[in-house]
């Protein structure tokens, strides 16, 4: 049985690894860090929105979504404010480099969206794997907005 501590570590070293990697990925993919978003629920689950729109598609934001199962997917919204469409999944590794994964928006795009209808990657989540790759592109984040006269012991990420 993990312990409390080692659970809250985990999760702790979680946030922090998958913070720095949608920092990396948003930058690949030409938007910034506050169009991120994440979740640490089971499975562990991200939200890039796009600054670009599909031709076929000029009114619909689109958007990555990444989690543990399945890796990246190029996704579009819809209207009716259900669940994105999913137009292509990038497969392969779960924790593609930043680069792999701004190649793959931009083939998505070029193309004009996906071809075929997407297929999902066979689930293969190794909790402890992604974690230990998301560790790579750890964040340490500082109390950066806080006044100057506050002082920062610690950061939330270290």
């Amino acid at each position: 049985m993990i312990s409390l501590l080692t659970g809250i570590e985990l999760d702790h070293d979680l946030r922090c690894g998958l913070a720095g990697y949608l920092v990396a990925v948003s930058a690949a993919v030409g938007v910034g860090e506050e169009s991120c978003a994440m979740d640490l629920d089971h499975p562990t689950s991200a939200y890039i929105a796009l600054d670009q729109r599909l031709p076929r598609q000029p009114r619909r934001d689109t958007a990555l979504l990444w989690d543990e199962r399945h890796g990246w997917a190029f996704a579009m919204e819809t209207h009716s404010g259900e669940d994105l469409l999913v137009l292509a999944y990038l497969g392969g590794e779960l924790v593609p480099s930043p680069d792999t994964v701004g190649r793959f928006v931009t083939a998505v795009q070029a193309a004009g969206g996906a071809s075929t209808s997407p297929v999902p990657p066979e689930p293969r989540a190794d909790r402890d794997d992604v974690r230990a790759r998301l560790l790579r592109y750890r964040r340490d984040i500082w109390a950066a907005t806080a006044p100057r006269s506050h002082f920062v012991i610690s950061p939330v990420c270290s």
